[in-house]
């Protein structure tokens, strides 16, 4: 993250003598990424974090990815999608995926287990409902429009309050603010469209005792349950960079102008070969003769997916499209506004809608649930005849 923090009780000076009330040692851990040549946290546990008891290999079996063939644009229906006493780890269901990035939902009504990727960040979008991500660095409270970024290997559990729709990604590197958002030293710049007093992070140790504690573990071969000999949540105190936190999507402040603005003024994150967008209410173009929905266009590079979480998208009127839906647009297609849009929009001063768009630089691939709400009528959409369409 973009700045330092300290939570709990840690000692005047690093690596030195930090003793318990009892007179023994805490037990220190450096999280660090790139080989201690970058960002890192020091943590104090109450017990050894090394001290495992047991491991086995657990199948991990999320379904074939199927290439998007016939290439087209595609529309599915989070909404169709079933569930049955579905946890925040467990119970995703794989939407897409590449190289890069694997993109998934699921709704979570019970606790997860714990757990922990080894193999890369994770950024959860909460679109509806509330609860807690527990987390060895502390408790992190979110709701609707939460963005959580988890870096790798952050043991942590989501609790659910009320039921928890999410839209996951796990990259296979970081994720975080764009770098041309930074300064040389980590800080926000004055053209960001959204700073360190938008961001959240714990506040306060989360401990829990126990013994012989189970941990879920995604490493780069798979998976692994590990048996830990004490409850990993024995952190007393921690500083550093790297942490978990949370940024709501309405605090994202939107870059506006005369004329319409390119995607990249929605950029809120950037992960390897992929970046996170966000869509929010805004005024739109003020040049009396402006368009205000997007012109038509191609990826040429990239393949560009949008989930539909608020509001009312203009472009997409007449698509079937509605909250909780998401669009893929492929690299090698031309997509834009449907047929009646771009008249409508003629006049008007500000849109509401609230979208999330992830733009990946290599394709993405169809999983299971992908395939399971999709919506066959989509492609046809513009010209209003197709094989699919009744």
């Amino acid at each position: 993250m973009a700045y330092y923090r300290q939570v709990g009780e840690i000692p005047r000076k690093r690596h030195t003598q930090f003793r318990t009330p009892e007179g023994g040692l805490y037990a220190e851990e450096l999280m660090g990424v790139e080989g201690f040549s970058a960002d890192s946290a020091l943590l104090y546990h109450r017990h050894l974090p090394t001290a495992i008891v047991d491991a086995v290999t657990v199948a991990d079996d999320r379904g074939p990815l199927e290439p998007n063939l016939p290439l087209k644009p595609r529309h599915f229906k989070t909404t169709d999608l079933t569930w049955d006493d579905a946890d925040a780890v467990t119970g995703r269901r794989r939407l897409f995926g590449n190289p890069d990035v694997t993109i998934g939902f699921v709704r979570a009504s019970v606790a997860s287990p714990l757990y922990r990727n080894a193999a890369g960040d994770e950024l959860l979008y909460v679109q509806e409902g509330e609860g807690v991500v527990e987390t060895i660095y502390g408790a992190l409270p979110v709701g609707p429009g939460d963005y959580v970024v988890l870096p790798t290997s952050t043991t942590y559990r989501v609790v659910p309050e009320t039921p928890l729709s999410l839209l996951v990604l796990e990259a296979t590197g970081h994720i975080g603010p764009p770098k041309r958002y930074l300064s040389a030293k980590g800080q926000f710049l004055e053209h960001s469209p959204y700073c360190e007093r938008d961001v959240r992070g714990p506040v306060e140790p989360l401990l829990v005792d126990g013994e012989d504690v189970d941990v879920l573990v995604r490493h780069r071969a798979g998976l692994t349950r590990f048996t830990y000999a004490n409850h990993p949540f024995d952190v007393v105190g921690w500083d550093g960079h790297l942490y978990p936190w949370v940024f709501n999507i309405r605090d994202f402040e939107p870059i506006t102008g005369r004329v319409h603005q390119p995607p990249p003024v929605h950029q809120t994150f950037e992960g390897p070969n992929f970046v996170v967008c966000s869509f929010v209410p805004r005024k739109v173009d003020y040049h009396p003769l402006s368009v205000p929905v997007p012109y038509n266009h191609a990826n040429v590079d990239s393949d560009e997916l949008m989930f539909y979480v608020g509001g009312d998208y203009e472009a997409r009127k007449g698509s079937g499209i509605g909250i909780g839906s998401l669009s893929l647009h492929p690299s090698g297609c031309t997509h834009g506004p449907q047929p009646g849009a771009v008249e409508a929009s003629l006049g008007a001063e500000a849109f509401d809608e609230t979208a999330v768009m992830v733009d990946t630089f290599r394709p993405l691939e169809l999983g299971e649930a992908a395939l399971a709400g999709e919506d066959p009528r989509y492609a046809w959409s513009w010209s209003r005849r197709g094989p699919d369409l009744d």
